[in-house]
């Protein structure tokens, strides 16, 4: 009996590890199967207007720094940690791609701003730190505050950043719950649009492409969101830092190894058929929120 015991326990301590290890394998792969697929369709993830000197900068491998300028959304309310927020994830994103390349990406973010006290920061915040390129992240607050949408303060805060010698990409808000519950929404990310179409400088449509996720992707406030309702997490930081450097690379000659975007990454082409190339509107959302509005 004795004998009989010793043979069966290594047999059953076998059958126990092989139940861990299956349990913990299907856990991983359930955990793989909730990460949402980062996509986006090309007309929002696109730059109408690319930075042109900025492209060249990376084409001819010299160094590159950027001034992440905006409120919680870029300091990184919502995410896990410092390391987590876009800007973070953007210069991750682009030292990856751009091996023996120097990249710096200054967060200059503070919860809670609008345009006049970011516009305030300049000198200290861009100016001084003589970026190649300031994306600049802007209205939000004003839209939660029930403020105006300032059109003009942000036309004349994006040609006193061009005045300096620096290259802009405008960021508009987020597409969350506590967003869209304000009525002024849709005029705000129209505003943004159009000033970014006068003033011939980059828009990185963070509110369509968050539209999309919901819409078209199915994925969830919850999945895409902090618990609060407003501000990202860890997934939307770095899936918005990946497309990002996506359309910052965009047509440039670089290595293969660097100008290719990652297999995690998928950018949908337009449907011919829709010439906004976005989703059917929320049934939640106001009514203007195209995102795209007409040149004024």
């Amino acid at each position: 009996m004795i004998t009989f015991a010793r043979l069966a326990i290594p047999g059953a301590a076998t059958r126990l590890a092989l139940a861990v290890l299956v349990a913990c394998t299907a856990a991983t792969f359930a955990q793989a199967q909730d990460v949402p697929k980062c996509s986006a369709p090309a007309e929002a993830a696109g730059l109408e207007y690319p930075p042109v000197n900025f492209r060249e900068r990376i084409a001819e491998r010299r160094p590159l720094k950027i001034v992440a300028l905006g409120s919680s959304s870029t300091f990184g309310t919502g995410a896990s940690s410092p390391d987590k927020a876009y800007p973070a994830r953007l210069e991750a994103e682009l030292k990856a791609r751009l091996p023996g390349v120097p990249v710096t990406v200054l967060n200059k973010g503070i919860g809670g701003e609008e345009a006049p006290q970011m516009i305030a920061r300049f000198v200290a915040d861009v100016f001084e730190e003589a970026p190649d390129l300031v994306l600049w992240q802007v209205g939000s607050n004003s839209v939660l505050l029930n403020h105006p949408a300032p059109g003009e303060v942000i036309r004349e805060g994006v040609e006193r950043l061009k005045a300096s010698g620096t290259e802009v990409i405008l960021v508009n808000p987020q597409y969350a719950p506590k967003i869209l519950a304000k009525s002024d929404i849709g005029h705000m990310v129209d505003v943004i649009t159009a000033t970014a179409r006068d003033s011939e400088v980059g828009l990185f449509n963070r509110f369509a492409i968050m539209r999309y996720w919901l819409e078209s992707e199915r994925i969830s406030f919850e999945q895409s969101l902090s618990p609060d309702g407003l501000h990202m997490n860890d997934w939307s930081y770095a899936c918005s830092a990946r497309l990002l450097a996506n359309a910052l690379l965009d047509g440039i000659k670089a290595p293969a190894a660097t100008a290719a975007a990652p297999a995690s990454v998928r950018i949908v082409k337009p449907d011919p058929a829709r010439r906004a190339g976005l989703p059917p509107r929320h049934p939640g959302a106001p009514a203007r929120m195209t995102g795209a509005p007409t040149r004024r």
